[in-house]
């Protein structure tokens, strides 16, 4: 059971979740330069087998992703999950965040989130009874942009990703939970959904039993 000790426990109520073995956890880090350090170690870690000219934009990437997170705020957990397909290999980023929201009513806080989801255009915005409580879904598909810092070709980039994202108010408030799953390969979004729908039965407020903690991933503590 992984520890994440970001959080002041005083503050913000545990949560535990299990994920996949085939999720790597994305390190993150208070600096750019050691941020950019753990994604080419991350790389290498991943992919043992390539060699300097494979790992850099891959590790460069990585690197823009944990960027990304930073900025958002509030992560708490994020990893990169890699499936075997005909093609290769197919990805997706996984976020886990904290948010404030102040609520001191989770299914009342579930009916504002989906209100506030549903009023933009391409949101399928859903709402879904987990065994842990009520929660919200969205699933929308954007264009992604990366430039050429990052690319392989050194041409700017642009691509379509899918995301799925469900907000799960924590029972005693005040603040709301957010898993984020992205993934550009759209021929698998279903299958991604699936996984993030394993995922998210999991979700727990409570301690898990001793017998399971070896499958468990404590998202703040």
């Amino acid at each position: 059971m992984d520890s994440l000790s970001d959080y002041d426990e005083t503050v913000i109520p545990p949560l535990w979740f299990s994920i996949p073995e085939t999720f790597h956890a994305l390190p993150l880090a208070d600096s750019p330069e050691e941020r950019a350090r753990l994604a080419a170690e991350f790389v290498r870690e991943c992919f043992p087998n390539g060699d300097e000219e494979s790992w850099a934009p891959v590790a460069a990437f990585y690197g823009e992703l944990a960027e990304m997170m930073t900025v958002v705020g509030g992560i708490a957990y994020s990893a990169i999950g890699l499936f075997a397909i005909e093609e290769g290999i197919a990805h997706c980023s996984l976020a886990v965040a904290a948010v404030p929201s102040g609520h001191t009513d989770p299914e009342v806080a579930a009916q504002g989130i989906r209100a506030t989801l549903a009023s933009e255009p391409g949101n399928d915005v859903r709402w879904v009874d987990l065994p842990c409580g009520p929660a919200v879904s969205c699933i929308s598909v954007r264009e992604v942009t990366f430039g050429p810092d990052i690319t392989k070709s050194g041409e700017p980039i642009s691509f379509n990703s899918g995301q799925i994202q469900v907000h799960i108010p924590f029972p005693t408030g005040p603040y709301t939970a957010v898993f984020t799953l992205d993934t550009s390969a759209l021929k698998y979004f279903g299958e991604f959904c699936d996984i993030a729908a394993a995922i998210l039965r999991t979700v727990s407020f409570a301690e898990p039993e001793e017998n399971e903690e070896n499958e468990e991933n404590r998202a703040a503590e």
